[in-house]
């Protein structure tokens, strides 16, 4: 009877502790992810859930909160600390159960039962997504024109109502992305083989239409965009889309799928991105009628900075990622409508933005109010130079050097010239904190 009573044991007893060691870890999985999905009242999310599984509230015999960090070349046990380090982004819970035994006994010097703990732990990843750039403050249809086609190596044709409804329209990240993989006939892929290849600028761009017309319909961003899209069509030009974007953690994700929350661009700010990524070093130059009194005629040339390698304009991650802007400069060369002898006035501004940065300070997701949520961004502005005076074509496109330009002409009466030199600068050594609430996250707000 000792061997049949040993077997019975093994197989009705073990078994059932097995089973009853599986359902209880499932519990306290189920319990860490509740806590760590609210950390402000982590006991009691972690209570409810271990009774919602049909576990009376004292088996919860603790929840730890703490600090994990995601890193393979930890030990598993070392990546847990408690107490947190700053503020807490995990939780630990540990569950005590216990399994009756019926065969067993006569093994266990009469036990009735069989302890089981279970632990686990969950992690609480906070992301956001952002994008810096610059752009004109004022719209003016031939202006835009005249900078944004030249980027390209094209002409344009759109009004300022065109470019209102490009600012206006927003498309999801992952959707361009969607459809520009769909476009380069690219199936069964990661976000990362998208971002990281070659690809024309008209294949971008049509990705960006098909986006948006998915996402807005047929609309005025719409029309606008298709007239930039037919305007490349024929260009060749290739930028690399991991300069636009920074899928952050979702890189290793299939295309066609998408993260829960969606990542919204404006469709202007990933065109004008696009454009300057395209036009990389190269010079700018351009004549615009302006169309405003006392302006006789303007010229403007523009050089933009080549990305730095590993940024983008966009990025989606934690606490610490961060994006970049180019370097921009451009001269305007305005000739201002005089009077009496002097019947023109010659202008020459030049404006230098240095290049800018901004990272993941502070990113915090409500729950269970979603409206608490907030980000916080460490702005450094690059310095600004502005400048009255005679800057050469070939100190616009060196970019290791700032001009330094002499007096420029202004008033040329023959006998009678007039010159003048002017400087003006800011800048920023340190960060500055740029938060945003969740009323401007829900409204696509941009701060200056």
């Amino acid at each position: 009877m000792v061997p049949v009573l040993g077997c019975t044991a093994l197989g009705v007893d073990v078994g059932s502790i097995y089973a009853d060691r599986r359902k209880a870890q499932s519990a306290a999985d189920l319990a860490a992810i509740a806590a760590a999905g609210n950390l402000g009242k982590a006991t009691s999310a972690a209570a409810a859930t271990v009774m919602a599984n049909g576990y009376p509230a004292s088996a919860l015999l603790s929840v730890e909160l703490g600090t994990f960090t995601a890193n393979a070349a930890l030990a598993p046990s070392a990546r847990f600390v408690t107490p947190a380090t700053g503020t807490p982004n995990a939780a630990r819970v540990t569950l005590h159960t216990e399994t009756p035994l019926y065969f067993a006994r006569m093994f266990t010097g009469g036990s009735s039962h069989f302890d089981i703990t279970s632990r686990a732990t969950a992690a609480s990843t906070a992301l956001a997504s952002f994008a810096i750039g610059s752009r004109l403050l004022a719209l003016n249809g031939g202006l835009l024109n005249a900078i944004l086609g030249r980027m390209f190596g094209t002409t344009l044709s759109l009004s300022a109502m065109d470019y209102q409804a490009l600012i206006d329209a927003h498309i999801d990240a992952f959707d361009f992305l969607n459809a520009l993989a769909t476009r380069l006939d690219l199936t069964g892929v990661t976000y990362d083989s998208v971002l990281s290849g070659e690809v024309k600028v008209a294949d971008i761009v049509a990705a960006m239409l098909s986006a948006q017309q998915a996402a807005n319909g047929l609309n005025a961003a719409t029309a606008a965009l298709s007239k930039v899209s037919l305007a490349l069509a024929g260009l060749t030009n290739t930028i690399v889309p991991g300069k636009l974007l920074d899928a952050g953690p979702y890189t290793a994700m299939t295309v066609g799928s998408k993260p829960k929350t969606g990542v919204s661009v404006s469709v202007f700010d990933l065109l004008s991105a696009t454009g300057a990524i395209a036009n990389g070093t190269s010079q700018i130059a351009a004549t615009v009628a302006l169309g405003l009194p006392g302006i006789a005629a303007v010229s403007v040339t523009a050089a933009i900075g080549e990305h730095p390698q590993g940024k983008s304009w966009m990025t989606v991650g934690t606490e610490g990622a961060s994006v970049h802007t180019a370097q921009t400069r451009v001269l305007l060369s305005i000739k201002l409508v005089g009077s009496g002898a002097a019947p023109a006035v010659n202008l020459p501004l030049y404006v230098e933005v240095a290049s800018g940065t901004a990272t993941l300070d502070a990113v915090s997701c409500g729950r269970p109010d979603v409206a608490t949520s907030s980000v916080t961004l460490g702005v450094t502005p690059g310095i600004v130079d502005a400048w009255i005076g005679d800057v050469s074509a070939a100190e616009m496109t060196n970019f290791t050097s700032k001009p330094d330009p002499d007096a420029a002409m202004l008033v040329n009466l023959g006998a009678v010239t007039v010159t003048g030199r002017a400087h003006a600068g800011m800048g920023n050594t340190s960060p500055t904190p740029v938060s945003f609430s969740y009323a401007d996250i829900a409204g696509l707000t941009k701060k200056r």
